[in-house]
């Protein structure tokens, strides 16, 4: 009975794999609105400000940071949970493909916010004259707050890396 009900438990994680798979929705979505963005700018390229055009562009590089984050989400968690990809083969392979563990994807992932949240407030402090400054103090304390999230995140995972194992005895050769 309990052979059973552990196989049971562990084939559930099959339940991910549409979640998955799911994301690639979100990155299509993502990948409609960056070309719509595109299309909507060019037309208004020479008649446009410098800053208008500089605020456009950090908005693509918004998008295409968190749909490489929807990626890496996608397979390193695909790959950590559900199953390994079988890409023997192919020339195209991701070389980080199988390399991130969860503790790696959750400091990547906290990175990725980071960077995001560093263009978001670009963006804002491009765009002061028409902010309140008190939604500015919000938007650098948010961003602040993610930035020490994710350095107490790698920080912990590199306390816990380096500490070593008490399963693991090492003999002692110093001692006769």
């Amino acid at each position: 009975m309990e052979r059973y009900f552990e196989r049971l438990m562990y084939a559930t994680r099959w339940i991910m794999a549409p979640i998955y798979l799911g994301l690639s929705l979100c990155l299509l979505a993502l990948g409609i609105k960056f070309f719509q963005e595109v299309f909507h700018f060019i037309p208004l390229i020479f008649s446009m400000k410098e800053v208008e055009l500089i605020l456009i562009t950090l908005s693509l590089i918004d998008i295409a940071l968190v749909g490489g984050l929807i990626v890496m989400v996608m397979f390193s968690g695909y790959e950590n949970f559900v199953s390994r990809l079988d890409l023997h083969g192919h020339d195209d392979k991701l070389g980080w493909l199988g390399k991130l563990d969860s503790n790696s994807l959750k400091n990547k992932v906290a990175a990725s916010i980071v960077a995001i949240s560093s263009i978001h407030l670009l963006k804002v402090f491009m765009n002061t004259e028409q902010i309140e400054n008190d939604k500015i103090m919000w938007y650098l304390l948010i961003h602040i707050t993610f930035v020490i999230s994710a350095f107490a995140m790698g920080y912990l995972d590199k306390i816990l890396r380096d500490k070593p194992d008490p399963k693991i005895v090492v003999p002692d050769h110093t001692q006769k």
